[in-house]
Parts: C-alpha cells; sequence; structure tokens
C-alpha cells in the first residue's frame, strides 16, 4: 500500500476523526440535524483542512518552532475567511444553516491536530492527501449522522420523504440530545465491526489501563482509545 494510499485509508476508516479519534465534536453535534447541513460541512472542512495542511507543509521549514502554533491559526483563519464569503455568495442556504460554525472551524482541532502531528513533519503531497483522507472521513461521520437524524426525526433524506405517511418521526433525534443517541451507536457498531475483524486477523487488543482517565496515562500512542498491537507497531514506525 502506497503512502498516499494510506493517508486516505487512516483518514476515512482506521482513524477516522468522528467515530475513531472524536474528534470536531462541536460542529458534529450542532449541524447534524439533515445529511445536507453534515455533508456541507463535511466538505467545507475538507477544503480548508486540504488547503491549511499544504500551506503549513510548504513553510514547515520557515515557521520558527516557538510561533508555530499561531502561525497555523493564521493560515487556517485565511482560508476558513474565503472559504466563508465564498459560501455566502454561492451557496447562500447552506451558509445561513452552518452560521457561526464555519468561523469557529479556525479552532477546529482536526485542523490544528493535523497540521501539528502531520504537515510540520511532512511534505506537501503527503499532507494533501492526509488532509483529503480526514477530510472525507469527517464528511462521511457528519452525513451519517444527519442522515439517521433527519430520517428517523423527520422522516426524510436530503429533503426527500422516504418513510410512510403513518410513520410517526422520533423528533427527539433532531433535537440537541438526539445528535449524542446517533452517535453513540453509530460509534458502538463500528467499535464491534473493528473489534470482530481484529479477532479473526488474530490482533490482540489493547485495553485501557486507566479505564478511559486519558490525564494519567503514560501511553501516548492511544490517543484515547484502544489500539491493536499491529496499529501501535506501525506508528512507532512513523515516529
Amino acid at each position: 500500500m502506497s503512502k498516499t494510499t494510506e493517508r486516505l485509508k487512516c483518514g476515512i476508516i482506521t482513524e477516522n476523526p468522528t467515530f475513531v479519534q472524536m474528534l470536531g465534536m462541536c460542529p458534529t453535534m450542532a449541524v447534524t440535524t439533515s445529511a445536507i447541513n453534515g455533508i456541507g460541512m463535511g466538505l467545507t472542512t475538507t477544503v480548508i483542512l486540504i488547503l491549511s495542511n499544504m500551506m503549513i507543509s510548504a513553510l514547515r521549514k520557515v515557521i520558527p518552532d516557538k510561533v508555530r502554533i499561531p502561525a497555523y491559526i493564521v493560515i487556517v483563519a485565511s482560508f476558513v475567511t474565503i472559504v466563508q464569503f465564498l459560501l455566502q455568495g454561492f451557496v447562500p442556504s447552506l451558509y445561513a444553516s452552518l452560521g457561526i460554525y464555519i468561523p469557529l472551524i479556525v479552532v477546529n482541532c482536526i485542523i490544528l491536530g493535523r497540521a501539528e502531528s502531520y504537515a510540520s513533519k511532512n511534505n506537501v503531497w503527503l499532507s494533501m492527501f492526509d488532509g483529503i483522507g480526514m477530510g472525507l472521513g469527517f464528511t462521511v461521520g457528519l452525513t451519517a449522522i444527519g442522515i439517521f437524524r433527519e430520517l428517523f426525526g423527520n422522516g426524510t433524506i436530503f429533503g426527500f420523504s422516504l418513510m410512510p405517511k403513518s410513520y410517526e418521526p422520533l423528533t427527539i433525534l433532531i433535537l440537541a440530545p438526539g445528535a449524542f443517541f446517533v452517535l453513540a451507536a453509530l460509534t458502538a457498531i463500528q467499535n464491534k465491526v473493528r473489534i470482530e475483524k481484529a479477532k479473526k486477523e488474530g490482533a490482540s487488543i489493547i485495553t485501557c489501563e486507566k479505564e478511559g482517565n486519558c490525564s494519567t496515562c503514560t501511553n501516548t500512542l492511544c490517543g484515547g482509545k484502544a489500539f491493536t498491537a499491529e496499529s501501535i507497531k506501525r506508528e512507532k514506525e512513523e515516529k
């Protein structure tokens, strides 16, 4: 598997920012009342993630280490402003739906996290694919949550009615608590699939010794989730 393909797979499946790393929860919870909002926020974040990764990678040897975080924020904020104006001018309905969560992309932990952990240490080409993979993974996560919430909470998907007229929508799913219910259900499903797959492959699962209390844990490779032995070995090799 090439490095570019690996970055795509990691972003979409292995290290999905929504269901695996649990990053960017603020927009995930807030805007996924419909599938169109989910895919809109996901693609908007993807564009900014790709551009910021490429720019930070290109300037990684120029940006002083002591001011790297402020420099990253300035770069990300510049791209967010450009994308915000484009959405406002060409897709005003989506711009109105996403509202304040567009400028808040500046401090999205997915973007700053990839800038610090990957783009600042790798070339522009690989950083671009890392941005594409993570962005698409975030888009898939938000869209999946939006589809479930819209379908069962309103009886539609992308505005098209799919449920019979006799169906009584579960209104709670399009309210704030519904986002937590759907995220928990989808995360549990993907965890079940990953664990079963790991068992079939004969991989040993490394469980959390601190029972989720990451503040007292010294295992920096975990990132807040249980890893397989193979994934920890791969991460050590990358470092």
